[in-house]
């Protein structure tokens, strides 16, 4: 299939246009996509896919950007092509795009800038050699993908049953490189907890539970836990957010922090929760022994053979799950596994099987075939607004997921 004519023609369009995707790569980054507020990089693709001829180019109501490129055969299985919208940068982030030295720079203009004009070069390098497939070829510019986004532009994506039930073969592309191919998800459990009690002064009322010396107490219980290195599945966690207290000398009202939990296997994820849950209930059961109080309030110490209390002013504790992504991995025989393992022996790639955290999670979860690979080129300083990319190397990962995408779909030979 990639001696055909078309495919010839379209790697020979993607040498041609090396410098209008660069430059293409640039506008993408200039349009602000911070976390929940997409709207106006949507809207900018939008357009584009539909100045592209792609039917439906619609944005829907999660405010994914999706559009299709019809097929000869609607029989035919669907193939996806995916790549996420949104940045990590919040709103109001300056956002500096400019080239130097044969590189590009600017928040997220590797991490996904590159992948949306993979989607674009795609979708025009197809119109311009009038490539011919036998399945529809759903192209999708999804938001939330980055950190408490969730995912939820791919979840909501694939809970519509008109893709869901249609689509075959999901090929996600996230960031530049050609060196891997993720088919397996990395899970995670990502929570906050919040505890709240009365508060006091530093003197007079010590003894009564402080929230930040609980979620203390907890964190280091919590770091006991035990990883083996000989485990199948790696896992890991982190405490990565511990907030509260007014002033150094109040037993603050309220504390909270923020854990991200990690792991190849579902049933690690599961263990590792209730590890933290453990954790905190032991700490607030410590809580509950207070330590001696001051009680002349006179400025006079108790003495050292006081009691604990064994009462007082409980804490309340609120344990709130704000993300979770499912873990999952594609099964070795999986036709789309074969598929890009061939293009790649063939474009003389030397890819490796990788585990990560993408898009592709959602439809690995729901037992689809589906792989996250990069969009060629290189990249750096990714979630830094001193991030780049190296477009040299650009036209082998377009080649890479041209021939893919219509393999999966199908051709005439």
């Amino acid at each position: 299939m990639a001696e055909m004519g078309a495919v010839h023609r379209a790697f020979e369009w993607f040498r041609k246009h090396k410098e209008q995707l660069s430059q293409l790569q640039l506008e993408i980054c200039a349009v602000p996509s911070p976390p929940f507020g997409e709207g106006a990089r949507a809207e900018w693709l939008t357009k584009r896919l539909a100045e592209l001829g792609l039917d439906q180019a619609q944005i829907d109501e999660a405010g994914n950007v999706i559009a299709v490129r019809p097929g000869s055969d609607p029989d035919a299985a669907r193939v996806a092509l995916l790549a996420h919208i949104d940045t990590v940068f919040p709103q109001g982030t300056p956002l500096k795009v400019h080239s130097q030295g044969g590189r590009l720079y600017g928040p997220g203009i590797s991490d996904n800038a590159s992948g949306l004009v993979a989607l674009l070069a795609m979708a025009e390098a197809l119109r311009a050699v009038d490539a011919r497939h036998h399945g529809d070829i759903v192209f999708a510019g999804t938001v939330g993908e980055e950190g408490e986004g969730n995912l939820r532009g791919v979840r909501h994506f694939f809970s519509q049953p008109e893709w869901r039930e249609s689509i075959a073969y999901t090929l996600v592309v996230d960031g530049a490189g050609t060196e891997t191919m993720v088919s397996q998800a990395l899970g995670s459990r990502r929570f906050e907890i919040s505890l709240r009690g009365k508060g006091g002064h530093s003197w007079s009322d010590f003894g009564d539970p402080n929230p930040i010396a609980v979620l203390a107490r907890a964190i280091a219980d919590l770091y006991k836990t035990e990883v083996s290195p000989e485990a199948r599945r790696k896992s890991a966690y982190n405490v990565g957010v511990i907030e509260g207290g007014t002033s150094v000398n109040s037993i603050p009202e309220s504390a909270r922090m923020r854990v991200d939990l990690r792991s190849e296997s579902q049933e690690e994820l599961d263990r590792l929760e209730g590890e933290l849950r453990a954790s905190i209930a032991r700490a607030l059961r410590h809580s509950r022994k207070h330590l001696p109080r001051n009680e002349d309030g006179l400025g006079k110490p108790a003495q050292a053979s006081a009691p604990a209390s064994e009462s007082g002013p409980p804490l309340q504790c609120d344990i709130r799950c704000i993300g979770e992504r499912p873990a999952a991995e594609l099964a070795p025989g999986a036709r789309i596994l074969q598929v890009m393992q061939a293009v790649d022996a063939h474009l003389g790639i030397n890819s490796r099987i990788h585990c990560s955290s993408t898009d592709a999670n959602i439809p690995l979860a729901l037992g689809k075939e589906a792989l996250s690979i990069g969009a060629g080129g290189t990249g750096g300083a990714a979630h830094t607004l001193n991030e780049w990319y190296d477009p040299a190397g650009r036209d082998l990962g377009l080649k890479r997921i041209l021939v893919a995408v219509l393999a999966l779909a199908g051709v005439d030979e």
